[in-house]
C-alpha cells in the first residue's frame, strides 16, 4: 500500500519530505551542462555537422535526438531569416500551429508530465533563445503544465 501511495503522491505533484522539485532546463546544445540538468534533449531538424553520432552527448549537444519538437524546415527558415518583429511573429505563429499537431501537442504533453518527476533538458544550438525556437518551446511547454526553470 505504501508504494501505491507513493506513486499517487507524485503524480498529483506533492513532493515528499525532502524531495527536489524536478524541471526541464532550456539550454543551448554544445554548452556546458548544468548541475542536476538530466538527460539533454536536441529539439533540432538536424544533427551537429561534422560530429560522429557516438561523441554527440560527449560533446554536450544531446543524448536523445527529438526532432519532432523541432521546427519544420521551411518553418526554421523562415525564423533564421527574420529580421523584424514582424517576421519573428509569422515564424512563432507558424511554428505553433505545427506544435499544434496531435503528435507534436502528444509529445509537448508528455514532457510536461515527465517534468514534474524528472530533471532534464531540451535544446537547440540558435546563440540566442529570444531568437530561437526554444524561446517559443518553453512557452509551449508551460501552457502545457510543465515544470520549466526559468
Amino acid at each position: 500500500m505504501g508504494r501505491r501511495s507513493g506513486c499517487l503522491n507524485r503524480r498529483q505533484g506533492i513532493k515528499g519530505k525532502g524531495s527536489e522539485a524536478m524541471s526541464i532546463h532550456i539550454v543551448r546544445l554544445g554548452s556546458e551542462r548544468l548541475p542536476g540538468e538530466g538527460t539533454r534533449i536536441g529539439t533540432v531538424r538536424r544533427p551537429p555537422r561534422g560530429v560522429p553520432k557516438t561523441e554527440f552527448a560527449r560533446q554536450n549537444w544531446y543524448d536523445l535526438w527529438f526532432p519532432m519538437l523541432a521546427p519544420s524546415v521551411e518553418t526554421m527558415k523562415l525564423g533564421q531569416s527574420a529580421e523584424t518583429p514582424a517576421q519573428w511573429t509569422v515564424f512563432m505563429k507558424r511554428y505553433r500551429k505545427e506544435m499544434a499537431a496531435p503528435e507534436a501537442h502528444q509529445a509537448l504533453s508528455l514532457l510536461a508530465v515527465l517534468s514534474k518527476d524528472s530533471n532534464f533538458s531540451v535544446g537547440c544550438y540558435c546563440e540566442d533563445e529570444a531568437h530561437c525556437h526554444r524561446s517559443v518551446l518553453r512557452e509551449l511547454l508551460k501552457e502545457n503544465g510543465a515544470q520549466v526553470v526559468s
